[in-house]
């Protein structure tokens, strides 16, 4: 590899690892917002939670659209084509951004958040009741939990929230521990997925991990036994202040 596709292929991955990152931290954001809606109308705050809804609907508008760019941009150091002329990075990552788009099984993720968020302000006062509109048309399934197949690795058994490197089968969506998934791959002639029934035939060039991927087993990961629900985050914040006073309100007397 030349000195520059070096440069490149190591820019590419310090970018891309920044995108994953915002996309984490949106995706955390997304879930803080969604818990304060739920206290908001159970104080029968029905503004602040449109105030809410509002954003979190422009937020989830840019959310995928990076978790796409995070994709793209690892693909172009191998599209990339040294030429005499100017390369044009620009196009060259907006032809990999629909690339990606255009294989991803994760479309449907903007949807997805946005109906979390009204299922559980819906929850507060209808638990139990489905959603207007549910009645007539087929329900959606929405949690992350229905997006990972498997919660652990098949070959080393350890829960796929406690794995450094996980990676996805593209085909069954299967996820696995990657370094072990690759020898799995490498020792069998015709190495079906690990997984019990599953038809697959795995080649290393499908195993990936991708930024769903990622959020999704955060995701998984804060939403177990140990992570705070939204009660819990108000006891610890508001234990020295008034009940009544609005979390979104500003100190007057600043």
């Amino acid at each position: 590899m030349s000195s520059a596709a070096t440069k490149l292929a190591t820019a590419a991955d310090a970018t891309s690892t920044e995108a994953q990152t915002l996309v984490l931290d949106m995706r955390k954001a997304l879930s803080s917002m969604k818990s304060l809606a739920v206290e908001y109308e159970r104080a029968g705050k029905p503004d602040k939670v449109k105030q809410l809804e509002d954003a979190v609907q422009e937020l989830v508008a840019s959310y995928e659209d990076c978790a796409y760019l995070a994709e793209a941009v690892k693909k172009v150091p191998g599209a990339y084509q040294p030429s005499d002329q100017a390369t044009d990075f620009r196009k060259l990552i907006d032809v990999e951004v629909e690339k990606v788009k255009g294989t991803s099984r994760s479309s449907g993720h903007k949807d997805q958040l946005i109906r979390q968020f009204k299922e559980a302000v819906w929850d507060v006062h209808h638990a139990g009741q489905p959603m207007p509109g549910d009645e007539q048309e087929e329900l959606v399934m929405t949690s992350t939990q229905n997006n990972i197949l498997n919660t652990v690795c098949p070959l080393t058994m350890k829960p796929i929230v406690d794995l450094e490197n996980p990676v996805r089968c593209i085909d069954c969506r299967h996820i696995y521990d990657k370094d072990p998934i690759l020898r799995y791959i490498r020792t069998n002639k015709a190495p079906n997925c690990p997984i019990a029934g599953c038809p697959a035939v795995l080649q290393p060039a499908k195993i990936v991990c991708d930024t769903f991927l990622r959020m999704e087993i955060e995701e998984l990961r804060a939403s177990g036994p140990a992570a705070p629900n939204a009660s819990e985050i108000e006891d610890i914040s508001d234990h020295d202040e008034d009940e009544d006073e609005d979390p979104m309100d500003e100190d007057d007397d600043e």
